[in-house]
């Protein structure tokens, strides 16, 4: 019976529903956060309940319903940054005096970008539109939007939602407020339904661990972060993506992540971790039916704008290139706290960082290969949410670039890798808590704002807490019998293809000789002396 079975004749009995622990997980029974989570509505599942009977309320609704809850408490976090006011002359304002966005912690880039890009003129389309930045100075530049295609058509069509919102206002048919609002609210809305499609595909990949996908639902960084940019889009086509690999669906798989690194990058990554694992299991065919579709997804939405408007299209690739690293990356903390400089400096308009850049690059590539050794070398081929989990932890790492919202990448992959509630829930918190003290550092110390030190402190214990989540998916990759998901005869859940399929290609690991210590030469020593003494009696 599947997970949102409504009571079909094929149900299993009371008895067997609830005592069959290979059909279902029961968090309340294995979890002991979800068992003091239970304890106000009754406590623990019970031994006889009758699981799977309920017409509604499935484990996904529930999941969806806290989904929702979660949502609207984001929406509430950021709705101070959509104030207005009335200024002297009579007009109406955002409200962001006194660094309210910092002091409220509810900024969003959202708001901004609403004119930064250009997408309050009517008239003008992403890629196609451009303006001079900093005009009559040294660091004059012409900028272009500044993101992947979808993520930038993504936020035109919202624009364009908004200007016939605001048409239809004026002529009485629907509340009106600033245009920005507006905006923002809709943008909100689409990324909300994203959200919910990424809950929805983590549910459906886990399949009987489908509880697991409330520790997505329920994240505090999906609250904190939801809204402060467009990454929900991309969590979206790579839960759905691995929903499709799970299906033995690679072509799809691949058509998702295509759409996916249109919106974001990081979705490609995941060919990696299929190809080594493809590889160990002899299913190259797949994974190749996988990355020509996704390279073919990603050519096809990008083709025209690389072709037509091809400087607008370079600017993300362009800018991510030249830009310097950012108060949150591992590198700044090292220059911060060492004092050294050898990463570039300070750099002249339009001028790269190829220092930084090659250290990023060089590192990033680095984790990976050893990432593939782990996969070819394990006991026991690893899951392909383990992989991916750590390629995407390796990247986010070592990038010169982690923008809080970057965060939200790992949620899904986490839940699928490492479903263990405490673990994972404490790690969303802290790194949500990430977020009051950046927002006091970019307040400024002269506005009573926290000093750089303070900041890049908190920024070290959220990295060493997504080390020591990559040490824990490490070491359940070599000792499988600790995987929780792993039970009952359980595989790989997320492998499609690869779920159950033997090893094709596996590196062996080199066996050193063990170095005896004085406790073993004494042991040994002294077992021959007993042997010998026997031998002579």
């Amino acid at each position: 019976m599947s997970s949102d079975s409504h009571g079909s004749s094929s149900a299993p009995t009371p008895d067997t529903a609830s005592l069959d622990v290979a059909q279902r997980e029961i968090p309340s029974w294995s979890e002991p956060l979800a068992e003091a989570a239970t304890r106000p509505l009754g406590g623990p599942l019970g031994t006889h309940a009758a699981v799977g009977r309920h017409w509604f309320w499935t484990p996904l609704r529930v999941c969806l319903l806290l989904a929702v809850v979660g949502l609207t408490a984001g929406w509430f976090g950021k709705a101070a940054c959509i104030q207005q006011y009335v200024t002297d002359d009579g007009s109406t304002e955002l409200d962001w005096r006194s660094g309210r966005q910092y002091v409220a912690m509810c900024y969003s880039d959202v708001v901004p970008l609403y004119t930064a890009e250009r997408l309050d003129e009517p008239d003008a389309f992403p890629y196609a539109t451009s303006w001079v930045e900093n005009e009559g100075t040294e660091h004059e530049q012409v900028r272009y939007m500044e993101y992947p295609v979808l993520s930038g058509l993504f936020q035109w069509v919202n624009a364009k939602l908004t200007h016939a919102w605001t048409a239809a206002a004026e002529s009485g048919w629907l509340p009106t407020a600033l245009p920005v609002a507006i905006y923002f609210n809709l943008t909100a809305f689409f990324l909300s339904a994203a959200w919910l499609v990424t809950v929805w595909a983590v549910a459906r990949t886990a399949r009987r661990r489908v509880w697991d996908a409330a520790i997505a639902a329920v994240s505090p960084l999906m609250v904190v972060h939801a809204f402060t940019n467009f990454d929900t889009l991309a969590t979206a086509a790579a839960a759905t993506a691995l929903l499709a690999w799970s299906r033995r669906k690679p072509v799809l798989a691949g058509v998702l992540l295509g759409v996916g690194a249109a919106a974001k990058l990081y979705p490609l990554f995941f060919l990696g971790p299929l190809l080594v694992l493809c590889l160990r299991a002899g299913r190259m065919r797949a994974w190749v039916h996988a990355a020509g579709a996704a390279a073919g997804t990603w050519a096809a939405i990008n083709l025209p704008f690389m072709l037509f408007l091809r400087d607008g299209w370079s600017e993300f690739f362009r800018l991510n290139t030249q830009r310097d690293m950012d108060p949150d990356s591992l590198y700044n903390v090292v220059s911060y706290f060492t004092g050294w400089q050898g990463f570039d400096g300070p750099l002249a308009a339009g001028e790269a960082p190829t220092v930084l850049n090659a250290v990023s690059g060089v590192l990033f590539l680095g984790l990976c290969a050893g990432i593939a050794y782990v996969g070819l070398s394990a006991p026991r081929r690893p899951r392909v949410a383990q992989l991916c989990f750590l390629v995407v932890a390796a990247f986010l790492l070592t990038n010169k670039v982690w923008s809080p919202q970057y965060s939200l990448w790992l949620v899904p992959l986490a839940v699928l890798a490492l479903p263990r509630w405490r673990l994972l829930l404490g790690w969303m918190l802290i790194d949500a808590l990430v977020w009051a003290p950046r927002m006091f550092y970019y307040l400024g110390t002269d506005n009573k704002g926290l000093p750089e030190g303070w900041f890049l402190g908190t920024v070290v214990v959220r990295d060493i807490v997504v080390v020591l989540l990559c040490v824990v998916v490490l070491r359940e990759i070599h000792r499988p019998a600790r995987d929780v998901v792993r039970v009952a005869g359980v595989d790989d859940p997320t492998g499609g293809v690869l779920d159950g399929a033997h090893d094709a290609f596996v590196l062996r690991r080199p066996r050193w000789p063990r170095r005896l210590g004085r406790s073993t030469v004494a042991h040994a020593a002294e077992s021959r002396e007993r042997r010998n003494s026997m031998s002579a009696a």
